[in-house]
């Protein structure tokens, strides 16, 4: 199909059906706006099969707002399921009657005067859409991150990626090697853990967060204190912010702290940055001991952030605490034979990279991550969304994704008002 003939036309395409994509759609439906929202599995795809059978939100069920659409279940405070997370997203399009086109993966985006074509497979075929403006919405974790030297190790070690992970009882018998202490990797560690698995779990830089500190959970005061509206370009280091890793924490059985040195003095085999690796060796960096101190020291500065708040509000709480090891490692561990140790897994928990291939526009730095401000690309109807920092702390949840969405949306109605001359354009040079 020639692009001067495609086989539809809309004002906008949203690519990407998850909450941030659906949040957009929100505001174009209120406002009026033509559009269509193309995903390429389903709307809950990556809750529904990138998630282990025991996952929690770390964040508390009141948390959970979308545009027109919150959590109203019983239990504010806590932490919904995988399940339940999954059944609270899938009741949002009802509530608005979404565009929606399930099974469109869009496989590549050009520029077209004006706006863009993008080339988009369906159940029926290929189809190419034309758009006057773009909304990406996929986030931007699309490629699990494995050491280039992983094909190397011995082929009878299963390797998975934490998207790939679901229960202890997939995996073979025997220890399994958990890289990476982010947010997955600490809680598949401790899934593994609690099961009565043999954990090994190589930490990375990741920092820690207590659950609940001075009786109410810590994220709830991070909340009150203004963390998750705060812009990136206000935190310190500016838009490197951006790079950082989320703490790990728990909504486990109601939510509780993950120790990993608690873990540690249970059973688990606790190692520095992972190296190298082949055969049946992998090898470690020496930074056990200062990764577990820098991850208790965020822990600490958070509370004592917490404790600030409370002395400088006058508010009424139970008194302070201070967090002490209750672990130390004796020694620095820096080789593993997984043989004599039988393990027989490894799940990677290192993260993920960016895939924006398909878009052939020139928006991206040098590490293939797309430049904007606040969603707003430097090309001419070009937005993001959904991505971690993109405005705030809270623009990778769902506590800041309305919002987000909202200021995309304003700017596309903008957009659409400076060509048609509407008297509505000074707002898109007012940002």
């Amino acid at each position: 199909m020639s692009p001067d003939a495609p086989d539809h036309e809309t004002e906008v395409v949203v690519v990407g059906g998850g909450q941030a994509g659906l949040a957009v759609s929100w505001y174009l439906t209120r406002d009026g706006v033509d559009h269509v929202v193309l995903e390429a599995h389903t709307a809950t795809h990556e809750w529904a099969d990138t998630r282990w059978d025991a996952f929690t939100l770390v964040t508390p069920n009141w948390h959970c707002r979308l545009p027109g659409y919150a959590y109203d279940g019983s239990d504010p405070d806590g932490f919904m399921t995988r399940d339940e997370v999954v059944d609270w997203l899938r009741g949002y399009p009802a509530t608005f009657g979404p565009p929606l086109r399930e099974h469109h993966r869009v496989v590549e985006m050009v520029p077209r005067s004006p706006g863009y074509a993008l080339t988009v497979e369906t159940p029926q075929g290929t189809r190419t859409w034309h758009a006057s403006q773009v909304v990406v919405a996929t986030g931007g974790y699309h490629v699990p991150i494995v050491p280039a030297w992983a094909p190397a190790l011995d082929p009878s070690v299963l390797q998975v990626r934490s998207g790939e992970y679901r229960r202890p009882q997939a995996l073979p018998e025997g220890a399994v090697l958990v890289v990476g202490s982010g947010q997955s990797g600490a809680q598949i560690a401790e899934d593994l853990h609690l099961a009565g698995r043999q954990v090994h779990l190589a930490l990375g830089d990741a920092p820690r967060v207590a659950r609940t500190y001075r009786g109410r959970d810590c994220m709830t005061w991070l909340a009150d204190m203004g963390l998750y509206d705060t812009p990136v370009a206000s935190y310190p280091g500016g838009l490197a912010a951006r790079e950082k890793t989320n703490h790990y924490v728990t909504g486990r059985d109601g939510g509780r702290d993950i120790d990993l040195r608690a873990f540690a003095r249970e059973g688990m085999r606790l190692y520095g940055l992972l190296d190298s690796g082949s055969g049946m060796s992998v090898s470690f960096r020496p930074t056990l001991e200062s990764s577990l101190d820098a991850a208790d020291e965020v822990y600490r500065s958070i509370c004592r952030d917490i404790d600030r708040h409370i002395d400088r509000t006058g508010l009424s709480a139970p008194p302070p605490s201070q967090y002490e090891p209750v672990w130390r490692p004796e020694h620095e561990p820096t080789r593993l034979d997984l043989a004599a140790e039988g393990v027989t897994s490894v799940v990677w928990a290192i993260g993920y990279r960016p895939d924006y291939r398909w878009v052939r526009v020139g928006v991206f730095d040098g590490s293939g991550r797309p430049t904007h401000e606040r969603g707003v690309t430097g090309a001419r109807g070009l937005y993001v969304l959904g991505l971690p920092w993109l405005h705030t702390w809270g623009s990778g949840r769902f506590h800041g994704i309305a919002r987000d969405a909202e200021h995309v949306a304003a700017r596309i109605l903008a957009l659409r008002s400076l060509r048609r001359g509407s008297s509505l354009a000074p707002a898109l040079e007012a940002g």
